[in-house]
């Protein structure tokens, strides 16, 4: 008995030390890394990076026509610029003749211009209590207008405290009257809902502009278009001569 149980304490110990030396070499192990993106490498496969066997070239100065890859290489070659492949998923892929930093400088420049399209649309909150007086809810009332006219979203709602959850009735009347005022400036895009102590109605604007590229290009008109003032020419002022006349000459 007492040899079995020193074997099994010694098992114990192996085990446990075992456990502890692969917990370190665990820990001194390096962590996988992800692979890094090499920035440095082309975007679109072009030239000789290009492996299927046809492709569609396109160009400003080329018929679109289906020709081997090989050939369209040795095309881009003759007329100084790249062979990018623009959809590499349509059979046969199709490809580009064109200088490819032109290409990528014409495709940043794309994406400005649309990011300049888009117009971010901010959500204003607009807060009622269900005993809101008339003179609180005019004054609301004119900051929607202006939320809506600027392009905002206008998320108003009522806010019950208390026993005041009793007249969720009262809010919802109050949030269709605000919503049929605004009937001009915006259309519903979620009619009045209980969440919790609120109820909550969502307007979205009908026109959604961009105000402030809109003002820069009127002030730009009418700096443009501003008259400009012509200065009268100046007359100088003929000298009277008081000297004596003398004959043959005019003064």
């Amino acid at each position: 008995m007492i040899e079995s149980s020193v074997h099994i304490q010694c098992t114990n110990i192996d085990l446990h030390t075992a456990l502890d030396l692969l917990n370190q070499k665990q820990q001194l192990m390096p962590a996988p890394q992800k692979p890094r993106r090499d920035h440095n490498k082309p975007q679109h496969r072009i030239n000789e990076q290009i492996r299927c066997r046809e492709v569609r070239i396109v160009g400003d100065d080329v018929e679109s026509e289906v020709m081997p890859t090989r050939q369209a290489i040795q095309l881009a070659q003759q007329k100084g610029v790249d062979l990018v492949e623009i959809s590499p998923n349509a059979v046969p892929p199709v490809c580009r003749l064109i200088n490819y930093s032109k290409f990528l400088y014409q495709q940043k420049k794309r994406q400005k211009e649309l990011k300049a399209k888009q117009v971010k649309i901010e959500v204003k909150e607009i807060r009622f209590g269900p005993q809101t007086d008339e003179h609180d809810y005019n004054f609301k009332l004119k900051h929607a207008k202006e939320f809506l006219s600027e392009g905002d979203k206008v998320k108003a709602y009522v806010f019950f405290r208390g026993r005041s959850i009793l007249f969720k009735e009262q809010g919802e009347v109050l949030l269709l009257r605000f919503a049929n005022d605004l009937e001009e400036y915006g259309k519903v895009e979620q009619m009045p809902v209980l969440e919790g102590k609120r109820m909550i109605l969502f307007i979205a604007p009908k026109k959604v502009v961009n105000t402030k590229k809109a003002d820069n290009e009127n002030n730009a008109a009418e700096q443009n278009n501003e008259p400009k003032v012509k200065k009268a020419p100046q007359v100088k002022a003929k000298k009277e001569y008081l000297g004596p006349k003398v004959e043959g000459e005019d003064f």
